[in-house]
């Protein structure tokens, strides 16, 4: 008992000499902060802000997690004393910026082109708007042009592939088709997927209540298991919804049946009143909810 007692002291004084050490070191640190540091602090905080704004709509965030990943995993494997996994992990960081060039070269190129055409500049506005959020008058007129123009399709038996972005960027399938930007109406959607038109083949990306982008191509899914009556629109639509959290609507060309795919499940045999109610609860934000703050406000900023 006295031993045990006299390691839990030495533990609790040891603890106390490196909190005392640490806040002394912090002490220092502001003795000497000036302006300089300032502008220093603010300019590498920008710097990585533009480079993951640039970047965050490719696969690259996803291999940034993966390293992050492994860089947690080599603290555990170190803290552990797990001498064989440490040293596996550690040739890996010593030629991480190697590995990082493999990686990332065609984001580092697509941030170099990026920054010297503007969009440094136009990112850096973005964070100085005062706009904090997608209007809520406005997701409801491309809600309610949506469901008007899918009704009016359902009709006329023209296919439609319409995706509404959540979360996960679509970057990559956007730079496949046609960037438009523009207010989503539901004349705007029927020309679109109008037959003849050049835009009709490929997919529809709304993001954040405007028509982002169409003719865009949608991968695949893979699933044996789907029904062989569902034609690749549908197929595009369940693949998308599996390698994202897109909400997507499809309108089938052979019968006009309205269909909504979600994490991998399509829903068949959707009406325009049941769309409408699902497209509501998932994209339409309660003004008056407590939980709309200025910084989820912030957020969705960032992402248009």
């Amino acid at each position: 008992m006295p031993i045990d007692l006299a390691l839990r002291f030495r533990y609790i004084k040891n603890l106390g000499n490196t909190i005392v050490d640490f806040f002394s070191q912090v002490k220092g640190l502001f003795g000497t902060f000036g302006f300089v540091d300032v502008f220093d602090i603010l300019f590498v905080a920008v710097v990585i802000y533009m480079i993951i704004r640039i970047i965050r709509e490719t696969r690259a965030m996803q291999l940034i997690k993966g390293l992050l990943f492994i860089v947690v995993l080599y603290l555990i494997v170190n803290f552990l004393g797990m001498d064989a996994s440490s040293y596996i992990l550690k040739g890996i960081f010593s030629n991480i910026l190697i590995i990082i060039v493999v990686l990332f070269g065609p984001e580092i190129r697509n941030i170099l082109e990026e920054m010297g055409k503007g969009a440094a500049r136009s990112n850096l506005i973005a964070i100085l708007d005062s706009g904090v959020a997608v209007e809520v008058n406005e997701m409801k007129k491309t809600i309610d042009a949506v469901c008007k123009a899918c009704a009016e399709m359902s009709d006329s038996k023209t296919g439609a592939l319409i995706v509404f972005e959540r979360e996960t960027m679509l970057g990559d399938i956007i730079s496949s088709g046609t960037m438009l930007q523009a207010t989503t109406t539901k004349e705007l959607v029927e020309n679109i997927f109008f037959p003849k038109s050049p835009l009709h083949d490929g997919a529809m990306i709304i993001r954040s209540g405007k028509v982002y982008a169409a003719g865009c191509i949608l991968p695949l899914t893979g699933d044996k298991n789907i029904s062989s009556s569902l034609g690749t629109r549908h197929r595009a639509a369940i693949g998308v919804s599996q390698q994202s959290d897109a909400l997507v609507v499809v309108v089938s060309e052979e019968t006009g049946g309205i269909s909504v795919a979600t994490s991998g499940n399509l829903q068949t045999g959707v009406s325009t009143g049941v769309l409408r109610d699902i497209l509501t609860s998932n994209f339409l934000i309660d003004p008056s909810s407590s939980n709309e703050n200025a910084i989820k406000k912030f957020v969705r900023r960032m992402k248009r």
